[in-house]
């Protein structure tokens, strides 16, 4: 008899094949239990990352010399959950970046098994655009149930409308993914640009991808392009990192900034609040900080309501 080992062991074919149903069975008990108390959830934040327990002080802090920023989480699960009941969170989707294409697979497995109990913390894949096959890939991640993929350009040094890319964004989206991307500069990784406002329009005007979310209200530090070339596209934004004070460790980069208040909701109400999706981009931003900012903004009760959370819903069937 053949045997196959992983992490947690080793395992026969059927042993393998019973413990995939078994967790399959888990995440839509999850995602049923999540749909059920959905009525009651009142904030999504739509852009957060976490890492593994064992890695996660030695990823933050190489982010954090990388970014020159502070963190306000020690991005584990934990204090992502202590996080979100301090600030009245109810669900915070996890957003993956696959930084090597052979860890694709492995990633991918580690966000499923996050989905496996409703916590509060629904992740999404990632993907690399070196892999070999990404339809495989994709039906993999779409096979475990993952609603989503995340895109960080800047990592893969990989323009936005390159062939490698655009593929895995027709392919997710005929797969009725949803796909959130890095938009605009990079904090750590500029320059270049590698998701300028020009690659959006192009892929948006070949590809036309139903549910694509642009990162940061569209493109970070490039907001006056994204005001000019993208509002009213049929796209959502989502508020990570783009708003309040940036925690530098020392002096600020590139002349970085984040929006004020006014140009914040300026720009809201170009692209419309029916397409922004409240975020943070936690551990970069704190989630009380941004639920109290954008709750004293002169939105109406509906439109607080849309971002924080009606939005999200109705992006992720829930």
């Amino acid at each position: 008899m053949e045997y196959v080992h992983d992490a947690a062991g080793i395992f026969s074919p059927e042993q393998m094949e019973r413990e995939k149903l078994a967790a399959e069975q888990r995440r839509n008990e999850a995602w049923e239990s999540l749909k059920a108390r959905a009525e009651d959830i009142r904030i999504i934040d739509f852009h957060t990352h976490i890492f593994p327990d064992r890695i996660a002080k030695g990823a933050l802090h190489a982010l954090a010399e990388e970014s020159q920023t502070i963190p306000f989480t020690a991005a584990t699960a934990e204090s992502l959950r202590e996080s979100m009941r301090e600030a009245g969170v109810d669900l915070s989707i996890v957003l993956p970046v696959v930084t090597h294409a052979d860890k694709t697979g492995k990633i991918n497995l580690s966000a499923a098994k996050t989905n496996e109990t409703d916590t509060g913390i629904l992740s999404f894949a990632g993907i690399h655009p070196g892999v070999e096959d990404p339809k495989k890939e994709l039906k993999f991640a779409k096979a475990l149930g993952l609603k989503g993929v995340k895109l960080h350009p800047d990592y893969y040094r990989m323009s936005f409308d390159s062939p490698e890319t655009m593929r895995i964004i027709d392919l997710a989206a005929e797969m009725d993914m949803i796909i959130l991307t890095h938009a605009g500069k990079d904090i750590g990784l500029y320059p270049p640009t590698c998701c300028p406002v020009d690659a959006i329009k192009r892929v948006i005007r070949e590809i036309h991808p139903p549910k694509l979310v642009l990162a940061h209200m569209g493109g970070w530090n490039d907001w006056d392009e994204v005001l000019e070339k993208l509002a009213g596209e049929d796209v959502y934004f989502d508020t990570a990192f783009s708003i309040g004070d940036i925690h530098w460790m020392d002096q600020p980069k590139h002349g970085f900034h984040q929006l004020s208040d006014e140009a914040f909701v300026k720009l809201v109400y170009a692209v419309g609040t029916d397409r922004v999706l409240f975020a943070t981009d936690c551990p970069w931003a704190e989630q009380i900080d941004y639920v109290n900012r954008i709750k004293a903004m002169p939105f109406t009760p509906e439109e607080k309501q849309a971002i924080f959370a009606g939005n999200a819903k109705r992006l992720l069937g829930l």
